[in-house]
């Protein structure tokens, strides 16, 4: 089987060119038998319905065309690399396949079915690989003669443009056999990132409260999906979560939420949301309806704000020693306002005119002014500094008065902010949202689901977040990222908020050697 890692090339001796096999010639399927045959392979692409493989090498070669008329490929290679791919129609033409990869429908008898089918046509030393996002590769390996050599390999679509591949290893798979997989991967111009068969591998997994957290802020009525969006997409975030739903599709969405749920075995963490099954209900399911949370394609106008304009602000001071009062500072010199310092404070944020606007740790509004006996107080979103234009949430306690909110709007603004009002909910959208993929991310590794690496590299090219979830533990600080969990614990009374233990390790790690 680590013949997977010979040297494959266009212009190699055709002795030395593999066999890939791809079962299922759907828009998925399609893409990888074109990564596999621009990498130089011969691809036998097959699909039960009559015509699917030869309609899917017609719409390749239109890529390819494509790709010819705007000089990233001579029409050489496309004739000879669209040459390399052929229709098939049994089983049994795929015998002598290196490799045989199913992306057929996303059902485990079906799968298991196909698998136990494929092993008695190709050669014991052939590599049998699974595209599924979300089921158990220990699971369509279960009942195989040998069991060791399935591997998952789960694209991301579009195949030919995205980077990540998860290389995902089940409880039976050959660790040659994976990392065989992973070269390949590799030699097919992907990144790819070694994962354990667990629901949802990495991606599917840690991406969860990005969808969960912003369907629960609507659940509370706490904001728009409009506002949601908006402070995401400030956030850094290529796409709002509501937006981002929308084009997926919700019956799909909450399949997948549903799916982890269940894999999970009910955990709250991955609990499906109430407010997303009523948009099924209603056949709101998303662009492909035309209704989703939006009706049709919402226009980017619609999810910011107008350019603000120059707010002059006095007395403005910095309050915190934390990694968010330092990101602020960075941000505030960068503006080239004036401000003083104030490190003894035990809170992070900014105080103007009597004002305090103060990074939510998690807390509500209400219960901060309470707690503290400041009356004048508002909170501030965690502000994930990007070069957009920024949107941050924003909520006043029931005791601020008209002028210190106006005194609020105006410092946020100064600063570069809009300030998007939110109800008093706590951990408002980016601390609550953040902190819960942070926190996601270190199960997973807890877990051995996977490496802080590969969380990283899985969640940057996987679903395009703007950092991965150890990168923004580094920005925001163990210290804040706990504090948050913990007071949403205490709000919520939800074990969807349970601090990972890792995170509660390293939170005694950096105590320790803050002691020393």
């Amino acid at each position: 089987m680590n013949n997977l890692l010979q040297d494959t090339h266009p212009n190699a001796n055709s002795a030395a060119i593999q066999t890939i096999a791809i079962i299922g010639a759907g828009t998925m399927g399609a893409g990888i038998a074109q990564v596999a045959a621009v990498a130089g392979h011969k691809v036998k692409l097959m699909d039960l319905r009559d015509g699917a493989a030869l309609a899917a090498i017609a719409q390749i070669d239109k890529v390819f065309a494509s790709l010819v008329s705007k000089q990233r490929m001579s029409d050489e290679d496309r004739v000879s690399t669209l040459a390399r791919i052929t229709a098939v129609t049994s089983l049994n033409d795929v015998a002598d396949a290196a490799m045989v990869v199913e992306v057929i429908v996303e059902n485990l008898a079906a799968k298991q079915t196909l698998m136990r089918n494929l092993e008695a046509v190709v050669s014991p030393q052939s590599v049998l690989a699974s595209n599924t996002s979300s089921i158990s590769i220990t699971a369509i390996a279960n009942g195989l003669q040998h069991p060791q050599r399935l591997v998952g390999m789960h694209f991301f679509n579009p195949v030919p443009l995205m980077k990540l591949v998860e290389v995902v290893a089940g409880a039976e798979t050959d660790a040659g056999v994976a990392n065989a997989v992973f070269e390949l991967a590799k030699r097919w111009g992907k990144t790819p990132v070694h994962a354990k068969s667990t629901p949802g591998f990495i991606v599917n997994r840690i991406a969860r409260p990005y969808y969960a957290e912003g369907l629960a802020l609507l659940h509370e009525q706490a904001a728009s999906p409009a506002a949601i969006d908006a402070m995401a997409r400030s956030a850094g975030f290529r796409m709002g979560p509501c937006e981002l739903m929308d084009l997926i599709g919700h019956d799909i969405n909450f399949s997948v939420t549903k799916s982890v749920f269940e894999a999970n075995f009910g955990d709250a963490r991955y609990q499906p949301s109430l407010v997303q099954q009523a948009l099924i209900d209603g056949g709101r399911l998303g662009r492909k309806s035309g209704k989703g949370f939006y009706d049709g394609v919402p226009a980017a106008a619609a999810l910011e704000r107008p350019a603000l304009r120059d707010h002059a602000v006095q007395g403005l001071v910095l309050v915190g020693h934390t990694p968010t009062a330092h990101a602020l500072e960075k941000w505030l010199q960068a503006r080239g306002l004036a401000f003083e310092c104030d490190r003894s404070a035990s809170w992070t944020g900014l105080r103007c005119e009597g004002v305090e606007l103060r990074v939510t740790d998690g807390r509500t509004a209400a219960q901060v002014a309470v707690e503290s006996g400041h009356r004048e107080l508002v909170l501030i979103d965690l502000p994930l500094i990007s070069d957009k234009l920024m949107q941050l949430g924003v909520a006043f306690s029931a005791t601020a008065s008209a002028q210190a909110q106006a005194v609020a709007i105006n410092t946020l603004a100064a600063c570069g902010w809009h300030a998007e009002v939110m109800a008093d909910a706590p951990g408002l959208w980016a601390a609550r949202t953040v902190c819960m993929l942070i926190n996601e991310g270190a199960d997973a590794v807890h877990q051995g689901v996977c490496s802080e690496a590969a969380a990283d590299a899985a969640m940057k090219l996987g679903v395009n977040w703007p950092a991965g979830p150890f990168e923004w533990l580094q920005t925001v600080g163990v210290e804040q990222v706990v504090s948050v969990l913990d007071h949403l614990f205490s709000a919520t009374r939800s074990e969807r908020y349970r601090v990972s233990p890792w995170l509660q390790q390293a939170l005694w790690l950096r105590r320790a050697d803050r002691g020393r």
